[in-house]
């Protein structure tokens, strides 16, 4: 049970075992206690290989923007179209500061940029390597048959979640990720505001992202076909109807004027419920 959830009447200053085993039978008697989901010991030990890897990302993004702001305070300025890859790096090789300490701070911003890719790289393949081997791999290999869900936006999502198919319903599973309405309505008036962000913010941050494919018309690329080519007809069927319907409401909703963020969470929360849906179909591992 969820401790934080459990009812407390407000001035009871007594505490005993007792007392407590009794209103926790009470409580559970009334249906007034929400369990929890514990995750197993390999479920946990991907999520923190995942979160690993989140936290390499996000250093690596801080070291790109360092040295980002070096070049401009110098009025440096790579004129190339690669961004980060190995041309920009070669690129970055020539670059020659006015003063020689500066150089230094130049070689050592370049070096940690270097360092973070080759970190980010080592925690992805573990990942890859662990996730293959593990009874999450078959969902994650369905649900990237969504488009906008990738490998890593799929372990992403599994790693927090657990097994999905725990949630009666895809309203259960959007409530729990935070991305329902928040309501204070009484009486005859009603209103709503922002999402709840109630739920697991890691979860919701990698659907935020892949939501984003969804601005693009409905069409099955080279890519996409390739992550589907092994799935069952039903996963791939799903797939496409999320992809029609995803695609169109994203448009609709552009048309009504609304803030593109306020668009891409209304995406992002019926991808929710459509991963749901395309899970329930894999057969569930012991």
């Amino acid at each position: 049970m969820a401790p934080s959830l459990i009812p407390r009447k407000a001035g009871d200053r007594v505490k005993t075992d007792r007392r407590d085993a009794i209103t926790l039978a009470r409580l559970l008697r009334s249906g007034d206690l929400r369990s929890i989901y514990v995750p197993g010991v390999e479920d946990e030990a991907l999520r923190d290989l995942s979160r690993g890897r989140d936290a390499a990302l996000q250093d690596l993004e801080r070291s790109k923007r360092r040295l980002t702001s070096f070049l401009l305070r110098q009025d440096l300025r790579y004129t190339g179209r690669a961004n980060w890859n190995a041309a920009h790096l070669r690129g970055l090789s020539e670059v020659v500061c006015p003063t020689p300490p500066q150089q230094i701070v130049f070689q050592e911003y370049v070096r940690a940029v270097t360092e973070q890719q080759e970190r980010l790289q080592r925690l992805e393949h573990e990942l890859h390597e662990a996730v293959q081997g593990g009874r999450l791999y078959p969902v994650v290999e369905a649900i990237q048959a969504l488009r906008g869900v990738e490998l890593m936006g799929a372990v992403i999502l599994l790693t927090e979640l657990g097994d999905i198919t725990r949630f009666d319903s895809p309203r259960q599973l959007m409530s729990y990720l935070g991305l329902t309405p928040s309501e204070y309505s009484s009486g005859e008036r009603r209103r709503q505001g922002g999402i709840t962000k109630a739920g697991n913010s890691h979860a919701r941050r990698a659907l935020g992202e892949g939501a984003w494919a969804y601005r693009y018309p409905a069409k099955i690329s080279r890519h996409l076909q390739l992550r589907q080519e092994a799935l069952p007809a039903e996963v791939r069927a799903i797939a496409w109807r999320a992809q029609v319907r995803l695609c169109r409401r994203y448009r609709q909703l552009t048309a009504r004027g609304k803030h593109v963020n306020q668009v891409v969470v209304a995406i992002a929360r019926e991808m929710a419920a459509f991963a749901w849906a395309i899970a329930r179909l894999v057969p569930r591992a012991s």
